[in-house]
């Protein structure tokens, strides 16, 4: 099937970056582009995408950070592949490694305290939850048929050198099971920040931020509110995340 069929092409940043998805199967939304911006590495540092999907993660930082290098772990397929596309398309085969694999096998893909940030969006819902098969792409993606955020943090807390540091976004409603699973994994959360659709909603997403051996002492930012009503325009921070 022709790219132009399979793929569609979306833009960011005005058009300086260029990213494919799949028309049918996963595509990434707005919680990789909270999670890409929340992160704020180092000149250098050396970034872990944990479960990359198209690649997005990995773009957003390479052209937000230019100095900094990435590793995108993907393990399926098809995926891995769009990935690969995304990199070469942007020019950032210099920067930007695509590995295909799971990450609960990472000892035999990645060195181990290699990674200065992981950056993690797991799969959110439990296996059997909500719409699933078990062999679709986008099930695959959002359930936690390769593991779950349990996993996620384990292969965190094997690539990252002490005190490195670790973000995750994952649903507010879960973020407990997130903060445990943190913890339980040696990373100490030290930033939250929960994401609502506009002012007066529940929050539905929660950025979390994690050192590896670090000491105590949270810090919870001001909430994030993606539009101004619940019908309305994006809130300049967020629109901030897509310009140029």
């Amino acid at each position: 099937m022709a790219i132009a069929e399979e793929f569609s092409e979306e833009p960011l940043f005005g058009g300086k970056l260029r990213c494919l998805q799949p028309r049918q199967g996963y595509r990434f939304s707005v919680d990789a582009v909270l999670l890409a911006h929340f992160l704020a590495p180092e000149p250098e540092a050396r970034i872990l995408d944990l479960g990359a999907g198209c690649g997005v993660i990995s773009l957003i930082l390479a052209h937000r950070h230019p100095t900094v290098r990435l590793a995108a772990l993907e393990v399926q397929r098809r995926l891995a592949e769009v990935s690969r596309r995304n990199v070469a398309l942007n020019g950032l085969a210099g920067r930007v490694t695509v590995v295909e694999g799971d990450c609960r096998r990472i000892a035999t893909l990645l060195a181990k305290g290699s990674f200065d940030w992981v950056a993690a969006n797991p799969p959110y819902h439990p296996t059997g939850s909500g719409r699933y098969h078990p062999a679709s792409e986008r099930s695959k993606a959002r359930h936690e048929i390769f593991g779950g955020i349990s996993e996620m943090a384990q292969a965190a807390a094997f690539a990252l050198k002490s005190g490195g540091r670790a973000a995750f976004v994952y649903p507010a409603a879960r973020q407990a099971t997130l903060l445990d699973a943190l913890r339980e994994n040696g990373l100490t959360p030290r930033r939250l920040r929960l994401v609502h659709p506009w002012p007066g909603a529940e929050a539905r997403l929660v950025l979390a931020e994690a050192v590896k051996d670090g000491g105590e002492g949270l810090e919870v930012l001001p909430p994030l509110f993606l539009r101004q009503e619940k019908v309305g325009a994006d809130t300049a921070e967020m629109a901030a995340m897509y310009a140029k």
